[in-house]
């Protein structure tokens, strides 16, 4: 069988890694799957295994680090490998041989690659020794990753190392879809009990007995409290089969009667179950007794899964941990320990309130947004990196299904769960239809069916006798009359004749009945689509009525069609100047559908005016949106207005999502490589080409958060964010490939206009 070559770049890590069980070993795996899931298109990883002993290699490289001459020898074997860009050393002073480590300067001498480092360990108030040493180690790279402020400020400040040396980047979390611990516990049959928790590898360290001596007073508080001690004991500490260290948790648990409230997973768990045991968690007990630790994973894993915490006071905690998502004591007090742990266990709302916000911290943490971090700095230390690329996400329907009931697609979520108390919308189930009619003419999956025919339902529900529609129904299916007459419905109605023309456009490989209802629902609708008037709602209209015109020509709607778009040619008239070649005196939302809808009206009547119009207005938006700093989505902080400055931040995914669309349907009649060029730029916005330099969308459930704010991404998931991801993710799946190819919406006869 023939070898594939791989001209990829690579990065070496040289760490520990797994079957080894510790923790820098899981955060380097951890870590490798973050940068592998973001760029591994572009990027290889492979590890040089730190061993202490001599054993077959099962990486790429592997250093026995208490052989001092190996070092120098591996460096060598790196160095031959013309596809390693960079060394990324995951540092601790124990891993090496040598005072301090010392061992690893012959390493560094040999080494001819860009090298980094993750300090692990920052000791405060180092000896000169050690200053000096670590000193040393920074003037083989000048880059160094640390994951707290306050290591950062140590390395300042105790060692003199300079601040652009730096890169502050928080430990990794895993994704995971939010739930209430209410709804976790089933998995494990322990929903009438009130569960603690404490993970990770045990030893002196973790302390468990402070929780164990703080359980009596607690079950006194609540008598079905369950602490789960979930891990097994670090290796190294087993000394000929004797576990002592489990051996005298056991005995606490003995001597004071905790059988009935203690249990012990004496296991290394998968990642997976070991989430879903934190989901389940009411309050984690973070013990540690270390007061020198830097940082512990245990600690943000259980963050990432929206448990209140009860933490020792360690430098992580410290500077993490506000009284909103938990509550600081001292060091090995338990009877701190025991009040703290009360006041959360008797106040539900507070224990979701602090969970919640637990989790919406430590989402920037994420490892993909970690991998971002990473590549950023990487790009930097390389010498003539290769194009770095993003990779594109599974498609993901998890998160629509979710949202989606008998009825239709709920309109908002909270977090993941979806709030079925906001009802539903229009609007809504108009963008789900469109989506999943994509999805189904790009995978055929029968499983889209069903779906579809729900969003079908819902908008045949929401037509009235003349043509047009209603856009609120609440929970009980009932429609709420104040809010159907206080909403503009043109947009949302104008949506509903999109959706409709979706289905109709793939009415070939439909059920029959789908069609037939989509085709009565749209027929009744063309009487009042003549009458709009708002520019938005004749482009959405448009859009439903050219997809309808390309399958079924009729000369009705082409009619309407031009009548329409006639209406927004006398607006671009109305407001356009030299530098403002637009159709109203400001950008607002989905700007894109309105020079889409002038090519779609030139697609039908070949007029030049629409055309000249159509690419006047969309070289006009692209100039506000692809800049010489990147890409900008119109701000919906007050919108930008003509002869006024864009407003910053308050960034929303329908936007990225439109002018995707709208790319695509040019490129589609104009072939300009421009356009996939552009595409490529917006979808990076979801992927974490952003200002925040984070994910837009959740990787597990195919969940699109609901906006970039300032400072923070919006993570509820509502069904208009996570369709119009979704709908974006959808039209570049076929830019996976390096020959990029987009996906065409309908056939059209642009090709035999396209030089008119």
């Amino acid at each position: 069988m023939k070898t594939i070559q791989t001209t990829k770049s690579k990065i070496v890590f040289l760490s520990t890694f797994p079957p080894t069980q510790c923790g820098i070993a899981t955060y380097t795996q951890d870590t490798i799957k973050g940068i592998t899931s973001v760029f591994g298109k572009s990027i290889n990883c492979e590890i040089c295994e730190l061993v202490n002993f001599p054993k077959a290699p099962t990486q790429a490289f592997t250093l026995n680090t208490e052989n001092r001459e190996e070092y120098a020898k591996v460096a060598k074997e790196i160095n031959n490998d013309d596809l390693v860009k960079l060394v990324h050393i995951q540092h601790e002073f124990g891993l090496f041989g040598g005072e301090y480590g010392d061992y690893l300067l012959e390493f560094l001498n040999a080494i001819k690659k860009p090298v980094t480092f993750t300090f692990h360990s920052v000791i405060q108030k180092p000896n000169d020794k050690l200053r000096m040493f670590v000193r040393l180690l920074l003037s083989y790279s000048n880059s160094v990753f640390v994951m707290t402020n306050q290591s950062e400020e140590i390395l300042i400040n105790d060692y003199g190392i300079q601040k652009e040396f730096i890169t502050c980047v928080p430990h990794g979390t895993h994704v995971v879809i939010y739930e209430t611990p209410a709804q976790a516990k089933q998995r494990f049959n322990i929903e009438d009990r009130k569960v603690l928790s404490t993970f990770g590898l045990l030893g002196e360290g973790k302390n468990i007995e402070t929780g164990l001596k703080a359980m009596p007073e607690i079950i006194k508080n609540t008598p079905n409290v369950l602490y789960l001690i979930i891990g097994k004991t670090h290796p190294n500490l087993i000394k000929y089969g004797v576990d002592e260290y489990r051996n005298k948790l056991e005995a606490i648990v003995e001597n004071l009667n905790l059988k009935d409230n203690v249990r012990f997973i004496n296991e290394y768990l998968d990642t997976d179950e070991l989430l879903n045991y934190l989901k389940a968690t009411d309050v984690y007990l973070f013990t540690s007794k270390d007061p020198n630790q830097a940082v512990s994973g245990t600690f943000s894993y259980a963050m990432s899964c929206a448990c209140p915490i009860v933490a020792s006071k360690i430098p992580h905690t410290v500077e993490v941990l506000t009284s909103d998502s938990g509550i600081l004591v001292d060091i090995g007090d338990a009877d701190q320990f025991a009040q703290a742990t009360i006041k959360l266990l008797s106040d539900d709302n507070l224990r979701e309130e602090m969970g919640e916000n637990a989790f919406r911290k430590t989402r920037a943490s994420s490892w993909e947004n970690v991998a971002i971090i990473h590549m950023n700095t990487y790009t930097q230390l390389i010498e003539n990196p290769t194009a770095i690329e993003f990779d594109y996400p599974e498609i993901q329907l998890m998160h629509v299904k979710k949202m989606t009931t008998d009825l239709g697609i709920i309109q908002f979520s909270k977090i993941s769960i979806p709030d079925i108390s906001s009802g539903y919308t229009l609007d809504d189930n108009a963008r789900a239809l469109v989506a999943l009619c994509m999805h189904y003419k790009l995978t055929n999956d029968k499983d889209d069916l069903p779906y579809i025919l729900i969003y079908v339902d819902f908008i045949d529900r929401c037509q009235k006798e003349t043509g047009n529609f209603i856009n609120y129904v609440d929970q009980d299916n009932r429609e709420h009359i104040e809010q159907n007459a206080e909403v503009n419905l043109e947009d949302s109605n104008a949506r509903a004749i999109w959706a409709l023309g979706s289905v109709i456009s793939i009415k070939d490989i439909l059920p029959e009945n789908i069609v037939n209802k989509a085709s009565v629902c749209f027929e009744k609708s063309l009487k009042w689509a003549e009458t709009i008037q708002s520019p938005r709602s004749i482009g959405f209209a448009t859009k439903g009525l050219y997809l309808y015109n390309c399958a079924i020509p009729n000369l009705y709607v082409s009619a309407i069609i031009n009548k329409l778009n006639a209406k927004l040619v006398s607006n671009y008239e109305i407001h356009n100047t030299a530098d403002w070649k637009w159709f109203e005196n400001y950008l607002t939302y989905g700007n894109g559908i309105l020079p889409e809808s002038m090519l779609y009206a030139y697609l039908v009547t070949s007029k030049p005016i629409y055309k000249r119009i159509a690419l006047e207005s969309l070289d006009f938006l692209l100039s506000k949106m692809f800049t010489s700093n990147g890409f900008k989505v119109i701000s919906n902080n007050g919108w930008y207005h003509k002869g006024g400055q864009p407003e910053q931040f308050g960034e929303q995914p329908i936007d990225v999502s439109y002018i995707i669309q709208t790319l695509n349907a040019f490129y589609n009649a104009f072939k300009n490589p421009l356009y996939k060029e552009h595409m490529k730029t917006a979808f990076n916005w979801f992927l974490g080409k952003n200002h925040l330099n984070q994910i837009m969308y959740n990787p597990v459930s195919g969940g699109g958060y609901d906006g970039l704010e300032k400072e923070n991404v919006n993570l509820n998931q509502g069904a208009e964010s996570t369709v119009c991801y979704l709908t974006a993710r959808l039209i570049m799946e076929n830019f996976k490939d390096a020959e990029c190819k987009v996906i065409d919406l309908v056939k059209t006869k642009a090709d035999l206009i396209i030089n008119s």
